[in-house]
């Protein structure tokens, strides 16, 4: 199961650095009539108990949401015992990059209903399957994927974008593909990725309310 999968690895996360308390702080959440900064939403910290594991054999926090990451784009969807549907006939999962200040923000979804927030600093949010709204919001997210599943390009590539851009990773039964434009577009409400970036932030916003219930 693609949650199990990111349950086990989220537990590696711990307390954000003061240096990165902006990132905690700020999350984009985007309506259909504008972009709006919301402060202190990103509260859900993840910790590893001192004795959990020797110091020693400890991962660096801060590469924990990268290689969660990195686990979703780079496994096949036959390993995840994921096959096409009716309903989801090509793309079966999304992650999308932005930058907010010099870290970088990932929101993932599947046709299953799974959700979380990866980022590249200390930080993170899962365990969004478990709720209802949670799973329309991503499952929704995907479903819409499909219409852009042409205009997305093939790749193995999975590095971030630059600090001006976004980008869409679909994971599709064919492999990855992968959209990238600027966020000013997105901002601004001209981008034809705009609804499709509101959709993500719509899954954002239902994995805040969810911590905010904690």
């Amino acid at each position: 199961m693609l949650f199990a999968i990111t349950f086990v690895f989220s537990r590696q996360l711990s307390v954000a650095p003061a240096a990165n308390r902006q990132l905690q702080r700020t999350v984009i959440l985007m309506s259909r009539r504008a972009i709006i900064i919301v402060m202190g939403i990103l509260s859900f910290l993840f910790g590893t108990s001192s004795h959990s594991q020797p110091p020693r054999q400890r991962a660096n926090p801060a590469d924990a949401g990268r290689d969660l990451r990195q686990i979703m784009l780079s496994t096949p969807a036959a390993k995840f015992g994921v096959g096409p549907t009716a309903e989801f006939p090509r793309v079966y999962g999304v992650l999308i990059d932005w930058p907010i200040g010099e870290q970088v923000a990932t929101i993932f979804s599947t046709s299953s209903g799974a959700a979380s927030l990866y980022t590249t600093s200390t930080f993170g949010i899962i365990g969004g399957e478990a709720h209802e709204a949670v799973r329309t919001a991503a499952m929704n997210l995907v479903r819409a994927a499909d219409q852009f599943f042409d205009s997305a390009t093939p790749t193995a590539e999975f590095a971030y974008p630059t600090a001006d851009r976004v980008r869409f990773f679909l994971l599709t039964f064919e492999g990855v593909r992968v959209i990238d434009t600027d966020f000013a577009s997105i901002e601004n409400q001209t981008s034809r990725y705009f609804e499709f970036f509101d959709l993500a932030q719509g899954v954002l916003t239902e994995l805040r309310l969810i911590t905010e219930q904690r």
